[in-house]
């Protein structure tokens, strides 16, 4: 293994300012801190819509309805009922193996259309039966994103061997898709269309080229993840990917991307890529930037220049302290949280996605205890677009609650927010939506302790009469005539309570 070469990343960070949580203001007013970057416009995103995550880390190859691709095209309509407006795709294209999930991504321009590497199927189906999920969906009105791997290729055809710098190398980096052939794209892949590659028999790294950037954010993000790392420090890999891009986009009919693995991109090819593919289009795009810390979380806002949205990955680690004290947890620590309250119109909220789920994996971080009450948090909050979690909604049998959040989301999430901070305490969390001139709003009420609790707050709904439309408390409340009234709320549960 040679020693890491490293440059520096074009224009990254550079006058990246940096944007705390907004500060408690005891009225009615919402809260409103300026955001680092304006967002493109993005029709994609409906009026208090939701995503759904179409995937986990090991969904089954086989199912009651056949493939991963069938298994979403009969639930179309299901999906609309629930009032789901657009689904996430994992990633579309042949890996090393029909048992790859997509990340250890062979061949970008195969969606499971040739035999390539034992198979022509993808782990999630045919081309076939891709586009016709894709049909199913449409039809029912949701907008369907794909998953964008960008960072790497794996499962070369074949060893190369050179000399760079008087160092001999053996190393598999030959792409040149004997199964496919010139189909869609000529352009073959060879050793010097990389930085470097990770190969058995250690998973050390072998590097002939420098990174297309140095780390930054305390090491954090750096340019080397896995397989055989594309250098797009040259013309000809951003040309092709952004050709890629165009292809999948025509081909399937998207109408928005998710971007894997950005914060180990070259950003200025990410804002190129976005650039030459989003465009001015109005189609959506959020990308995975793994950061823990919301100033990392700003500046990468700032240096993507609004040009893509992202994935709030500071609210996560809330939720899963919140999990994790298990009732111990001060959930004074909701107040203002995250990058979606930061900069809410670059903001994807989540409460679990594929990589915390999954067991032995470097991002496990399961939200495991009081989840339902992230989920309230996220589909009632005036700012960011919610992501659900298939898992979540199927496999851990939450959907009828979140589904029923999903419609007060629809019918009552409007308006300015309040966050009552001379209210909450340790267990007890209130926010409120004022409403609309044709929505009444709401009054969301978290408790993580062990026994009910009821508290006076002095609300947008002045002498009404409210009832949980989440049917986890019974009965009704009313309000005076400066909108003061009790907010119960069952231990370890949430409410949501709406004038009638």
């Amino acid at each position: 293994m040679t020693t890491l070469l490293q440059r520096p990343l074009l224009g990254l960070l550079l006058g990246g300012a940096l944007l705390t949580a907004s500060c408690s203001k005891d009225n009615l007013a919402p809260s409103a801190p300026a955001p680092v970057a304006t967002p493109a416009p993005q029709n994609a995103t409906a009026v208090n819509g939701v995503m759904l995550q179409g995937f986990y880390w090991d969904v089954p190859l086989s199912n009651t309805q056949g493939t991963w691709w069938q298994v979403l095209g009969s639930k179309a309509t299901e999906f609309s009922t629930a009032g789901f407006t657009a689904v996430w795709l994992p990633p579309a294209y042949k890996g090393g193996s029909v048992y790859d999930v997509g990340y250890g991504v062979y061949d970008r321009y195969d969606l499971g259309e040739f035999n390539q590497k034992g198979t022509v199927a993808t782990r999630y189906g045919t081309l076939a039966q891709l586009q016709s999920a894709i049909t199913a969906l449409h039809g029912k009105g949701i907008q369907v994103y794909e998953d964008m791997v960008m960072n790497h290729l794996t499962s070369a055809d074949a060893q190369e061997q050179f000399n760079y710098n008087g160092t001999n190398y053996n190393v598999y980096t030959s792409f040149t898709y004997p199964g496919r052939g010139n189909t869609y794209s000529s352009f073959k892949w060879h050793y010097y269309n990389f930085n470097g590659t990770q190969q058995a028999p250690n998973n050390g790294w072998y590097q002939w080229n420098a990174w297309d950037f140095q780390p930054y954010a305390n090491g954090d993000a750096y340019d080397n993840l896995l397989g055989s790392e594309i250098r797009y420090a040259d013309v000809n890999q951003r040309t092709e990917t952004k050709n890629w891009g165009n292809w999948i986009t025509t081909k399937l009919g998207l109408d928005g991307y998710r971007l894997d693995a950005t914060k180990h991109i070259q950003t200025s090819f990410v804002n190129e890529w976005l650039d030459a593919v989003k465009g001015t289009s109005g189609r959506f795009a959020v990308s995975e930037a793994w950061f823990r810390n919301l100033s990392d979380m700003n500046n990468y806002a700032a240096a993507t220049g609004g040009r893509t949205s992202l994935f709030d990955v500071p609210l996560h680690y809330t939720f899963q302290s919140m999990s994790s004290g298990n009732g111990a947890w001060d959930m004074r620590g909701l107040q203002f949280a995250g990058f979606t309250e930061a900069n809410g119109p670059l903001s994807v909220s989540f409460v679990d996605n594929h990589d915390t789920d999954q067991q032995g994996g470097g991002l496990y971080s399961p939200v495991v205890n009081l989840k339902m009450l992230a989920y309230a948090y996220i589909l009632t909050r005036e700012k960011g677009y919610p992501c659900v979690f298939y898992k979540d909604y199927y496999n851990y049998n939450l959907g009828t609650q979140i589904s029923k959040l999903m419609q007060i989301r629809k019918a009552n999430a409007y308006g300015s927010a309040y966050e009552y901070t001379s209210v909450d305490d340790a267990d007890y969390y209130a926010y409120s939506r004022s409403g609309d001139s044709t929505h009444k709003g709401l009054m969301l009420v978290l408790n993580d302790g062990g026994s009910a609790r009821t508290k006076g707050i002095t609300s947008p709904f002045k002498s009404a009469t409210l009832t949980d439309k989440t049917g986890n408390y019974g009965g009704t409340i009313t309000t005076d005539a400066n909108g003061y009234g009790n907010f119960p709320v069952q231990a370890r549960s949430y409410s949501v309570w709406v004038p009638n």
